[in-house]
């Protein structure tokens, strides 16, 4: 059996790649922390690090280990704070895993508000995470509900599903931009243009997809910029350097120097949904469920 003690050693060292720095982060000595990481080794029955009189680093198998340490840590230390929160009578607070998208579009905040309303003592933990990520999450119940932008399969034998949102996404482009003061604008008229495609970094496909919908639209974009949220991509539209495609919610208060244009031929959007596990096990999950639900855009 895994000691966590030993993982949390092990983490340490593997950061800094340094036993004495990490003592000195544990406040412990040299020697007992080496031994802690000799034994660990010597139960898994593999090495974790190369050693020499200069330093010490990972092995290949040391990194693979060392992301599974890290899920499981933070699995532990989510179900401590659990333990604790039911053990002070608060029902068990709430853990709620969510994207960038549950938070600008306003789903998620409007949810939390009426929730400290009803229950204003409740604890809220948030964790920023994708969709995979989430959804082992609901599996392994350290989540209660996930806000996600793909839903699990129909079929799923473990998690229920519902749609929150379809956010239409908008053409942003410079305010001085020849195309600016134009009437509709044709799929002919944006090919060529110098784009800043805005992508998720844990995606490794999302330039080749948002490639394909402008193809699919009828135009190919000249990408010169990657922006890794709509924010900086507002910005870099702003000041000049390309055009973007930003979802609707994101327009609110539109950004100066910023024009934004309806594509009624494109239909891209940034979709979000809601999902959970299909068996409840405390009323307040249902509860907030039932709230997130409610705010979601029926259109």
């Amino acid at each position: 059996m895994l000691d966590l003690r030993q993982l949390r050693y092990f983490v340490a060292v593997a950061e800094v790649e340094h036993v004495g720095r990490a003592a000195e982060q544990l406040h412990i000595s040299q020697s007992p922390l080496s031994r802690q990481i000799a034994q660990l080794e010597k139960n898994l029955g593999l090495t974790l690090f190369e050693r020499s009189q200069q330093r010490i680093r990972l092995t290949s198998d040391g990194r693979v280990f060392l992301t599974e340490a890290h899920a499981l840590l933070r699995h532990a230390d989510r179900l401590e704070n659990l333990g604790r929160r039911l053990g002070r009578g608060e029902e068990g607070g709430l853990c709620i895993g969510y994207v960038a998208d549950a938070m600008h579009t306003g789903i998620l905040p409007t949810a939390l508000r009426t929730l400290r309303d009803q229950r204003p003592g409740i604890h809220v933990a948030l964790y920023d995470q994708e969709s995979a990520e989430q959804f082992e999450g609901l599996r392994q119940r350290s989540l209660d509900i996930a806000l996600v932008r793909t839903p699990p399969s129909e079929d799923d034998p473990d998690l229920n599903t519902a749609p929150l949102l379809r956010d239409p996404l908008l053409l942003a482009l410079p305010a001085e931009h020849p195309l600016a003061g134009q009437g509709e604008l044709t799929p002919g008229a944006l090919d060529g243009q110098p784009w800043i495609a805005v992508g998720d970094s844990h995606d490794p496909a999302w330039r080749d997809t948002f490639v394909a919908s402008c193809v699919a639209s009828g135009f190919t974009p000249d990408i010169r910029l990657d922006a890794a949220d709509p924010l900086t991509a507002l910005g870099l539209v702003a000041s000049g350097l390309g055009l973007a495609l930003i979802q609707k919610s994101m327009m609110r208060g539109t950004t100066d120097g910023v024009a934004v244009r309806e594509l009624p031929w494109h239909g891209g959007s940034v979709q979000l949904w809601a999902a959970w596990h299909r068996v409840d096990l405390r009323p307040v999950v249902a509860s907030f469920r039932e709230t997130v639900l409610a705010g979601r855009d029926d259109a």
